[in-house]
């Protein structure tokens, strides 16, 4: 099943179950395919419905501080739901410490060291061996600690 079917099947199980919250989220984010599908003229596959639920996520994480600084606990506890929902359909995230192990093993690949002057070396090469599987401002600053 790909994710896009997964997706509509989760859309038509929120219905049915009166699930205000999942049914939401599922929807904005099959709309957000829809729009990337028509505005590129493509029909995306599970890998490029993982690029929009990535991106969904992050908008999400990125408003929460916006939301804490407001004092509005009501939209926190919301945002923070259709993180967990929309976190469900991607792959197991890496903890700190596997990403810091992939950040040594390619600065060993590399040969470097340390120093800032390798953050973009070294951040470019780990990026395409985490995508989808790790956050990228918790690997630029898991890189920014080893480097420094």
């Amino acid at each position: 099943m790909t994710l896009k079917e997964r997706l509509t099947n989760d859309f038509k199980e929120a219905m049915k179950a009166r699930d205000e919250v999942r049914k939401n989220t599922v929807n904005f984010v099959r709309a957000a395919i829809k729009q990337s599908e028509v505005d590129n003229r493509v029909e995306l596959d599970d890998e490029g419905v993982l690029a929009i639920l990535i991106k969904q996520v992050k908008m999400r994480k990125d408003a929460l501080a916006d939301f804490e600084k407001a004092g509005r606990t009501d939209l926190l506890e919301s945002y923070n739901k259709e993180i967990e929902i929309l976190m469900s359909y991607l792959p197991k995230q890496l903890t700190p410490e596997e990403i810091l192990d992939i950040v040594k093993a390619t600065a060993a690949e590399l040969g470097l060291e340390g120093g800032k002057q390798n953050m973009g070396k070294l951040m470019g090469a780990v990026m395409p061996k985490v995508k989808g599987v790790a956050d990228g401002a918790i690997v630029k600053k898991t890189i920014e600690e080893f480097l420094a």
